[in-house]
């Protein structure tokens, strides 16, 4: 009996040590209004656990653009000329139907230098799947994308509606993917209640921080439209743009190496 109740107060305790939420969690934060990074609370601890980001916490004058791309809506030509002509650099998260659907537009990313992560194959909640089927969501992605664009590699992963779990954190880490959250975005998803491009450069504007990942959604007209007058202002306020592979740099190395 004795041993017995050792083994479960060994158990008990390594379960407060390391807890695994099984619950859905939605990503969620009180917008930055005063130029510092915003309070994620617990889910802090809970990405960090398992690699993930939302942020880059070095304190430089560095933004990072990201695009969720679900499906094509004739806007994101526009986003990549402006990032071209701009010479900034962004990480688009893609589905299933958008590689199918666009897939010149994908190999224009790549051309152009910009990053490719999984927004899943068939946009599912992952907390509600397998773990099998989470692995096949991501697997598809990843094969579809480097056959038709040559980026051998996908690192990042956006999960489907940002609901996430410490389990699907881990699982996504053990398939090599970081979850690449966010810590600024707005409602600009809904095509047919776009509200002008002094709208979205405002919503960025009126949130931004130094390290700030920044999440759009590329079926936005109002985005790619203030895109230009976006990247334009921030340059004024002396920032400059990254993309996630060089967070994930300063993340992983300590400074004196990444600031050389």
């Amino acid at each position: 009996m004795k041993k017995i109740r050792r083994i479960l107060f060994i158990g008990w305790s390594i379960l407060l040590l390391f807890p695994t939420s099984t619950e859905a969690e939605g990503w969620g934060f009180q917008k930055s209004r005063n130029g510092e990074i915003p309070d994620v609370g617990r889910y802090g601890p809970m990405i960090e656990k398992h690699n993930g980001f939302f942020v880059d916490t070095s304190g430089d004058p560095v933004v990072y653009l990201t695009f969720d791309s679900g499906y094509e809506q004739g806007h994101t030509g526009k986003v990549l000329d402006v990032l071209k002509d701009k010479n900034v650099p962004a990480t688009f998260f893609v589905t299933g139907h958008y590689i199918e659907s666009a897939p010149e537009l994908l190999k224009r990313m790549v051309n152009e230098g910009h990053l490719i992560g999984n927004h899943s194959w068939h946009h599912p909640d992952f907390t509600k799947v397998s773990k099998e089927k989470m692995k096949d969501e991501l697997d598809r992605v990843e094969k579809a994308v480097r056959s038709l664009t040559g980026q051998q590699t996908m690192s990042y992963v956006r999960p489907p509606r940002g609901t996430f779990n410490d389990r699907t954190l881990a699982w996504a880490n053990e398939f090599g993917y970081t979850h690449a959250f966010w810590s600024i975005a707005f409602k600009d998803w809904e095509t047919d209640r776009q509200k002008g491009w002094e709208y979205a450069y405002r919503s960025v504007v009126d949130q931004i921080h130094p390290g700030a990942v920044i999440l759009l959604h590329s079926v936005s007209e109002d985005n790619a439209e203030a895109l230009e007058h976006l990247i334009d202002e921030l340059r004024k306020r002396g920032y400059h743009f990254g993309n996630l592979n060089q967070l994930m740099v300063k993340k992983l190395l300590p400074y004196p190496i990444w600031s050389l």
